[in-house]
């Protein structure tokens, strides 16, 4: 479409694919009308115009009213504007309701898209409605104060800040009369406080807190319905001298404040209202989130985070934003149980993605209090457990993708305890309990214990949590625990003094109060079964990912020397890329040439860390690439030092300072050492030579081996960029395969982290012949270790196992270990695989050897399966396994040959139960057994009856009770009833198979002859004579002895 066909709007933003809507053409055309009635007239006779066109009716009066709104929001000329707001309170015939409504859906709806002179004159028109009182005027303001969003600088939204704050500011009284808004307009600008620190805005931010504080001031009673929250927004903002002031009033004080203000407690037990918490989200913010938690599917959610990552999260200022975002989630947010049943994002799962993806400290601490902060004064009569549920979930769903995320709330709920405000301590402990108790009642969790007494927690946050909790903990795992005692947590608190969750730097000046804001969590690590940590383990705090801290190199550059000072010196003025390319190359000729040792390696190190820091921290992987994107990618200064190490042969001494200077650099920026496989992956240079290379780095870092250095690279890279580690993994495993294929560390690092397309990635790989990821004496481990991941990566690691074409065989050894309940992803998988094989002596042994019980269903199905599909050969199979139990009867043995059948007797009918065991499981289950009918199956069953203990024979005796009706078909014909006479002939003619003409008839007569006795064959017996194909001729015999009704009756 060409550009200059696109139709301009007045209003909008309007692009190709979003051209004017309905509403701005409306507005549009309702001006136009305005142009038409006033044109070539006075202000008066247009005014007289307008009357006489509204008169006609209420269609005609909101066109009139709409059209001067249109004119007012579209005009630049203030004059003409107030013109046309004179024309409208003239013409008005309903309050400006139509107006007002149109005017709120406007910055409800089309505030995001509205351009900059709208905008302005929004806000004129908004100043007007106040300045004139007009009624619902308020309306518009509470909208506009909605668009305020927090976490975000931008100048658009500084200047609504500004322009808003302008209003209220300017019409106090009006504001005063105005209860509803008011706590909503404190609300406000007390949270966007803290957005506004830069000096920029220093102007900016004194003008807010005189508003907020002659608010709490002069409106107490007003302020005081905020609730809980409202004690939130102040702790944050404590060190403020003049909410400092406001602080020890509250606390010391508080009928200062009021006279029926009893203290802060009274406010902490007041619940907030839901109106603050979408105040605080802006309508589109709002939109996107419902959406998300009430339409995105699990699973399936990523793409929407991401979209939410960039349009809100990007910045650091925006961290604040997790705050409010979590806050609405615990308290507006409330699914139905039709929605908590379905597989709708949960909760849990959006709050655990702004707790993994916060990127400052402050906010993560921030965002840990808004979780927990309904918690600490909960109150079932006024509390909802929605407000807490999702916290314990966050914690309990996180224990094992995200274990630091669980071991970081569970050390922030014990140690707030005592921390968030000392007088208060006694209570917010029994606010926190009573919060776990409801939890337990209510049957969000079943039991606390899996939570608080997980192995994997440090042994210190163990025994916190067991001295905090020890109502909630199992009494097995106390008294499991050794030392258990107070001087535990005291001993963690002395060795450092951030970890009580507080900063001495945020707490009120002379007064007993401990709020926190600015706080450096101690987060327990687990402890891995695959990694046992060295040294004692304390908490560590939530560290964001790793970056290298910008430093001022120039002290590091005076100390080189001659050449190598000089270049690094160019280098670090030099911003063309080329060019510093050259240069690094220069560099690393000197390096070589020039007398270098340790101490001027890691001076150098440091330099150029500190000068490719942008290349260390930017993403290298290209998002859509080819051979040629992939060149361009290692093209910077960085890797020049790569490929000069690579150039080097092994030989050669010259390498050895190139590989101490990267060593130097890898203990300074982490990412070097897979940045530098990347390299090796994507670079033109020899296989051989660059593993070479590789290992040379490897070798040169000290009590580090290969395989130390392998795992730990890919680890990291891992946790920094999933994309690129999925990329690096073909590679790993062809050029390192003694140390990759079979790793079951390695594997878990994989489907840990991949995605749907990740994995499709490997299976092309696997097919082409390029990957191979497991090995048969380590495959069984791998099988093992496989056991306690999530489902969803154990359902990964089958997929790469199916479509290696792992024989079934080496699979089987495990099965006798899982369990049908624990183990539903492995069982199913290999029920699947199995289903795919012909049954075989080797694979029905160890299924028949599995443990037969009531729900486990594994061995039933797999044997039904395969009695529809190969029903002679499992047939056979099974009485091959029946029949080994006692000596044969008809053969002649040795002494010494029944001596040992003897000996062995004891073993074989131990062996022969878990058969029987399952074949009467089958029996029971399953709707057609006809299968236990086979010829081959009967035989084995009768030799079981014929040798097996009384014991087994009571056990299981409706099993064999199907032998005795065989054999009671064999030995009792229906043909008893006939004389002896008819009797040989039939069975003569039933020898020869003669003719059938002439056996019919005989048995038509003899079914005449004694029908009762036949109808009391079992249904079963009908139904096997029925399959003529698989009988004796003398069951052919005897069924010709049954009624066609008979039959088609009983089958």
């Amino acid at each position: 479409m060409d550009k200059s066909k696109i139709i301009a709007s007045k209003m909008f933003i309007t692009t190709i694919l979003e051209t004017k809507d309905e509403l701005d053409e409306k507005l549009e055309k309702y001006s136009a009308l305005i142009g038409k009635l006033s044109a070539g007239v006075s202000e008066s006779a247009a005014n007289d115009a307008y009357q006489a066109y509204v008169c006609k009716g209420q269609p005609q009066h909101e066109e009139v009213q709409l059209g001067l709104l249109y004119n007012i929001l579209s005009d630049t000329n203030t004059k003409t504007a107030a013109t046309y707001y004179r024309d409208m309170t003239l013409t008005s015939r309903d309050g400006l309701t139509k107006v007002l409504t149109v005017t709120n859906q406007l910055i409800y709806e089309k505030w995001i898209k509205m351009l900059d002179t709208p905008r302005t004159q929004l806000l004129w028109f908004a100043k007007e409605l106040v300045k004139n009182g007009v009624t619902g005027a308020d309306s518009v303001i509470h909208s506009l104060i909605r668009q305020i969003a927090g976490g975000d600088v931008s100048a658009r939204n500084i200047w609504l800040t500004e322009s808003v704050l302008d209003i209220l500011t300017e019409h106090r009284q009006w504001l005063d009369k105005l209860p509803q808004l008011l706590p909503i307009a404190l609300y406000t600008f007390l949270r966007v406080i803290v957005d506004h620190g830069n000096r920029m805005f220093l102007n900016l931010r004194q003008r807010e807190v005189e508003f907020c504080i002659s608010l709490l001031r002069e409106k107490w009673t007003n302020c005081i319905v905020i609730g809980r929250d409202l004690v939130r927004l102040l702790q944050y903002v404590a060190r403020t001298p003049e909410f400092e002031k406001l602080w020890r009033d509250i606390l010391h004080n508080p009928t200062a404040i009021h006279p029926q203000f009893t203290g802060v407690l009274q406010l902490l037990k007041m619940r907030t209202s839901k109106r603050y918490f979408v105040s605080r989200l802006t309508p589109d913010m709002e939109n996107k989130l419902l959406f998300l938690t009430s339409k995105v599917k699990f699973g399936q959610q990523k793409r929407y985070q991401d979209w939410l990552q960039r349009q809100y999260l990007s910045t650091p200022e925006s961290q604040s934003l997790r705050c409010d975002l979590i806050r609405y989630i615990c308290a507006v947010i409330h699914p139905s149980n039709e929605l908590l049943c379905s597989d709708i994002i949960p909760r849990w799962a959006v709050i655990g993605w702004l707790l993994t993806t916060c990127t400052s400290n402050v906010a993560a601490s921030n965002a840990k209090l808004s979780l927990f902060y309904d918690w600490l004064f909960f109150d079932p009569e006024h509390d909802s457990i929605m407000a807490i549920e999702p916290c314990i979930l966050v914690m309990h769903h996180s224990m094992r993708p995200h274990p630091a995320i669980t071991a970081t709330l569970l050390d922030f709920m014990c140690r707030i305890m005592s921390n968030f405000y000392l007088p208060l301590a006694v209570e917010v402990k029994q606010g926190i309990y009573t919060s776990l108790r409801c939890i337990v009642e209510k049957r969000v969790l079943p039991s606390l214990s899996p939570l608080f007494d997980n192995n994997k927690l440090d042994k210190e946050l163990r025994s916190m949590i067991r001295e905090n909790f020890q109502e909630f903990c199992s009494a097995e795992a106390i008294k499991d625990e050794p030392g258990s005692n107070n001087n535990n947590q005291k001993l963690m608190m002395s060795k450092d003094p951030t970890a009580n969750h507080l900063n001495e730097s945020n707490n009120l000046t002379d007064i007993t109060a401990e709020f926190s804001e600015e706080e450096e969590d101690d987060i327990p690590l687990p402890c891995s079964s695959t990694e046992k940590l060295r040294g004692e383990m304390n908490f560590q705090p939530i560290k964001e990912p790793p970056k290298f801290e910008p430093i001022d190199i120039t002290e590091h550059v005076e100390q080189l020397d001659g050449e190598i000072k000089r270049l690094v010196s160019v280098l670090q003025k030099e911003s063309d890329n080329e060019t510093q390319c050259e240069l690094m190359d220069q560099l690393m000729q000197t390096v070589i040439r020039e007398e270098f040792d340790q101490d001027t390696a890691v001076i150098l190190a440091t330099c150029l860390c500190q000068l490719t820091a942008a290349q260390l921290s930017n993403s290298i992987l290209p998002h859509d690439f080819d051979d040629e994107l992939l060149e361009d990618s290692i093209g910077t200064p960085l890797f020049v030092i790569f490929r000069n190490i690579c150039q080097t042969s092994e030989e050669d001494p010259s390498r050895q300072p190139l590989l101490m200077l990267l060593e130097e650099m890898s203990h300074k920026q982490t990412r070097i050492a897979y940045l530098f496989l990347y390299f090796l992956k994507v670079s033109k240079v020899q296989t051989d030579e660059k593993m070479l290379a590789y290992k040379d780095f490897c070798k040169n870092m000290e009590n580090r081996d290969l395989k130390t250095c392998l795992m730990t690279d890919l680890r990291l890279c891992q946790e920094d960029d999933v994309r690129l580690f999925s990329f690096l993994i073909p590679d790993i495993y062809t050029q390192f395969p003694s140390i990759a294929i079979g790793n079951s560390e390695l594997l878990h690092l994989i489907v840990s982290s991949i995605d749907a397309t990740q994995l499709q990635d490997l299976v092309c790989e696997i097919l082409r012949g390029h990957l191979v990821m497991f090995r048969k004496d380590s495959f069984v481990s791998v099988l093992n270790a496989s056991l306690d991941w999530d489902t969803i990566e154990q359902y990964f690691l089958w997929q790469l196992i199916a479509t290696h074409n792992i024989p079934i065989e080496h699979i089987m050894p495990i099965l006798p270990k899982l369990d049908f309940t624990a183990h539903a992803e492995a069982l199913s998988s290999i029920l699947i695989q199995l289903k795919q094989d012909c049954p075989t002596e080797e694979l029905l042994r160890p299924i028949l050897r599995r443990e037969c019980k009531k729900n486990d269903f594994f061995t039933v199905s797999i044997l039904k399966f395969w009695a529809q599909e190969y029903e002679d050969k499992l047939a056979d199979l099974l009485q091959s396994q029946l029949t080994r139990c006692g000596p044969s009867p008809n053969k002649k043995r040795q002494k010494h040959q029944l001596q040992a059948a003897n000996r062995a007797k004891d073993k074989d009918h131990s062996m022969i139960e878990p058969i029987l065991a399952h074949l009467e499981h089958m029996r029971q289950c399953c709707r057609n057994i006809q299968f236990l009918m086979h010829e081959l199956v009967q035989q084995g069953l009768q030799h079981v009856q014929n040798t097996c203990p009384e014991t087994l024979k009571s056990k299981y005796s409706d099993l064999l009770a199907l032998v005795e009706d065989i054999d009671e078909m064999k030995t009792t014909r229906v043909l008893r009833a006939v004389p002896s006479r008819r009797a040989s002939a039939a069975a003569a003619i039933a020898k020869r198979q003669g003719n059938k003409k002439s056996q019919m008839n005989d048995d038509s007569d003899n079914s005449l002859s004694d029908s009762s006795e036949v109808r009391q064959r079992p249904y079963w017996y009908v139904a096997l004579c029925h399959k003529v194909s698989n009988v004796t001729p003398d069951h052919q015999m005897s069924l010709l002895c049954y009624r066609d009704t008979d039959l088609l009756h009983c089958h």
